[in-house]
């Protein structure tokens, strides 16, 4: 409608206009006539000026009017004319992009897919739209998705893409048609570009050659009728049997109040199914599921929402992850400073869970100058094992995972052992924990030590002043960090967990944590018999490690006080999901790691690597293979290299060729002895990336057109298109002049001027 109008006025469509260069083509003799233009003016305005009995305003209306029509006759007569740089016909080349993608099956154009579209207009030469642009230019077509090709015939066209790369296509299309006269690059798609590589290398080199880019944007900018579940955060590994609460990201349009399901399904089983409120139109909504993850192995979760009635793309109603969940044994150090009923129900909870070994170095009799002192050691491998007491050196510290440091005094400890200490949690990367007691924290002495640093906790001054003289019954319930934490999880819901927190017996407590480090997160919190708010449970990053402290000295209260019943297993739980989180991600020697761990087959893979030595030092010049293993059975060395960048990272990559799963086995040695082995794993599957957020993407679409110098058009109105190729000024042209003294908008103009001052003159007496 705008330009038809615009044509009406103006002669030419606003494309012309943007397209044109403004000159004048009057000859010098008219321009005594303009002289002459000018002139008459000025005689107007004095005439007008002589004359008695007008009004001042009237003078000055007489005068504007008359003033500009007379300007207007002078345009007309200075010839105003667009100068354009026009493509010869037949003479120039045109590239055509079709999108080849899953995401053009979409279903939003009145019901039908955007492919009907594209087939109907560039499947055959008869094409509406491609026997256009074939009057004026020599059409060469392609096809694109995750790859880019010459389009032969429409049955090329699947739209069964898996990828759309569309920095991809138009370089290979710029490099095929390099050195022919080029008018432009044609762009048919919904703009759902999933490549990881930013288009902002391939405009840049568009522009650089001043190619310009059409694109067409197929399909509606906005759905009616969709659900999405947008994101699932998952980790990339976990130990058997552990309790994982899960965010799941939900997006919906056309759904908004509706209760619907949501289903966690492991490997094709339920383990999970909640019924979750659909946000706002547009909104997105985060919900938390919870479930186990029982089995080893490499298992695919997925989160689905059932298919609605009306829903146009039911495919992005799920969101499958891969995690790697780890059957094998984990090791912590148990060190206690005196017997107490704590160490053994802690060890009695751990028990029943084969994939943790707490080792127990239990302090019995302190040293004296005519005895050393004893230690009482649980869980050991070999007769051996902490036969002289705790480590001494930081490779028997680094054995283990996880080290728990229980009512023990910092004077126990010389000095390297303090310093040992924090080094395991900071450069071996391990799990720390601390407990509540009468040696512990500040009342223990550790305030200032190496050890104090890597704490989550402040332990001050006045603190320890409070030695020996605080007690406290200490009532706990979750933070708010700790609501959606598994440790806090004691229900089903996080409403029925914050219940079963309050039907818990109260603990006791000798340490006052009052603050806790920035950046340091506060899981658990209580109030003592007087009001007095306590941190329990807080938690930090410490160089690749955590430290964890937990500031209680009888948690095995929640098992054996008189109110709890004897088949209640909240201790064993809690304890079971506590050390978990605290020895989780811990590295080994050899950590490897895929990026990204669910690729297409072809699609490239980045092996990361990072080796230390025994006592977690970074090794730059040891030998890192990886054995690829196929799902097939083939088998493949791949060797990694030291990248520079950081201490021992090493970095290669693979491409997988068959769909299923990989295995990655990667081995580090140094001078023939072997440092250590690791296993990782990377899935090779069809993508559905292409169905998530589905709408078409006009502002991609707009931003390639405008920064390469073409334009942006609607499926439903492409008819400036061959013109707007013909005025791109690339390739073979020749120079037209489009007269503008002829537009209806200069004659319309006049007839209003002169006809509002024969109006004017009527209306106030002067005709």
């Amino acid at each position: 409608m705008f330009e038809s109008i615009h044509e009406f006025l103006f002669k030419y469509q606003p494309l012309v206009f943007e397209q044109g260069d403004f000159v004048w083509g009057s000859s010098r003799w008219m321009a005594g006539l303009v002289l002459a233009a000018a002139g008459a003016a000025t005689y107007a305005l004095l005439t007008y000026r002589h004359v008695r009995g007008h009004a001042p305003r009237d003078r000055a209306v007489l005068i504007g009017l008359r003033v500009a029509a007379l300007g207007v006759l002078a345009v007309c007569l200075l010839r105003p004319m667009l100068v354009l740089k026009v493509a010869v016909p037949q003479q120039n080349f045109v590239g055509v992009l079709l999108d080849d993608s899953r995401s053009m099956q979409v279903a939003d154009l009145e019901g039908h897919p955007r492919g009907n579209y594209v087939t109907e207009n560039f499947g055959t030469a008869a094409g509406p739209l491609l026997a256009r642009l074939s009057e004026k230019f020599v059409v060469r077509t392609y096809r694109f998705s995750s790859f880019t090709e010459r389009l032969h015939a429409s049955a090329d066209l699947t739209f069964g893409g898996t990828g759309t790369r569309l920095g991809d296509a138009l370089g290979r299309a710029k490099d095929e048609l390099a050195g022919l006269p080029l008018s432009g690059l044609i762009v048919v798609s919904d703009g759902a570009d999933t490549s990881e590589a930013a288009l902002d290398t391939s405009i840049t080199a568009l522009k650089a050659e001043s190619i310009p880019v059409f694109t067409i944007g197929v399909g509606e900018e906005e759905m009616t009728r969709d659900i999405q579940v947008s994101r699932a955060e998952t980790p990339r590994q976990a130990l058997k049997g552990s309790f994982l609460v899960v965010d799941v990201v939900i997006t919906q349009t056309g759904f908004a109040g509706q209760i619907l399901p949501l289903v966690v399904e492991s490997e094709g089983r339920v383990v999970d199914t909640q019924d979750i409120v659909m946000p706002s139109d547009g909104e997105a909504s985060t919900v938390r599921v919870r479930f186990k993850a029982d089995e080893g192995g490499l298992r695919r979760f997925k989160f689905r929402i059932p298919e609605q009635a009306g829903e146009q793309v039911p495919q992005n109603n799920a969101r499958e992850n891969v995690i790697e969940v780890l059957d094998r044994r984990v090791k912590l150090l148990y060190l206690e400073g005196e017997p107490r009923f704590e160490a053994k129900f802690i060890k009695q909870a751990l028990e029943a869970d084969p994939n943790i070994q707490v080792v127990l170095l239990q302090r019995t009799a302190a040293a004296t100058p005519s005895a050393p002192t004893k230690f009482l050691r649980l869980g050991i491998d070999t007769p051996d094992e902490l036969i002289e007491g705790f480590p001494l050196k930081d490779e028997d510290l680094f054995a283990y995972s996880g080290l728990i440091l229980g009512s023990v005094e910092a004077s126990a400890f010389t000095v390297e052992q303090l310093r040992m200490i924090a080094d395991f949690v900071s450069r071996r990367g391990g799990g720390l924990l601390t407990l509540g007691g009468r040696r512990s924290f500040a009342e223990g002495g550790w305030g200032g030590t190496p050890v104090a640093e890597a704490l989550p906790i402040a332990l001050d001054a006045a603190a320890n002043a409070r030695a020996g003289s605080y007690f406290s019954h200490v009532s706990i319930e979750p933070a708010r960090a700790g609501l959606t934490h598994p440790i806090a999880q004691l229900a089903a819901t996080e409403k029925a967990s914050i219940e079963a927190w309050g039907k818990l017996p109260a603990l006791t407590s000798v340490n006052p944590i009052e603050a806790v480090k920035p950046g340091a997160t506060v899981l658990l919190q209580g109030e003592d018999e007087r009001g007095r708010g306590q941190i329990i449970l807080s938690a930090q990053r410490y160089g690749r490690g955590k430290a964890v402290a937990f500031a209680v000295q009888d948690s095995w209260l929640w098992r054996m006080h008189a109110t709890m019943d004897v088949k209640d297993l909240t201790h064993h739980q809690f304890w079971q999901r506590l050390l978990r989180w605290v020895v989780d991600a811990v590295p080994g020697h050899v950590d490897v790691s895929g990026a990204p761990e669910n690729v297409e087959p072809r699609e490239p893979v980045t092996l990361t690597a990072q080796v230390a030595d025994k006592t977690f030092l970074d090794v730059n010049d040891a030998r890192v293979v990886a054995v690829v293993r196929s799902p097939t059975g083939v088998v493949s060395e791949v060797p990694l290299s030291w990248t520079v960048r950081r201490d021992g990272e090493y970095r290669a990559t693979f491409a997988p060729t068959e769909e299923g799963t990989y295995e990655v086995r990667v081995a580090a040695t140094k001078g023939g002895e072997t440092i250590g082995t690791a296993v990782s794993h990377v899935r090779a599957a069809p993508s559905e990336r292409e169905y998530f957020d589905p709408a078409m993407r006009g502002p991609l679409l707009r931003r390639l057109a405008e920064e390469t110098g073409g334009a942006f058009f609607r499926a439903s109105d492409t008819a400036g298109l061959s013109d707007a190729l013909t005025l791109s000024g690339r390739g073979v042209t020749v120079v037209e002049e489009k007269d503008l003294w002829d537009m209806p908008v200069l004659f319309l103009l006049l007839v209003a001027l002169t006809g509002s001052e024969w109006l004017y003159r009527r209306a106030r007496g002067l005709a």
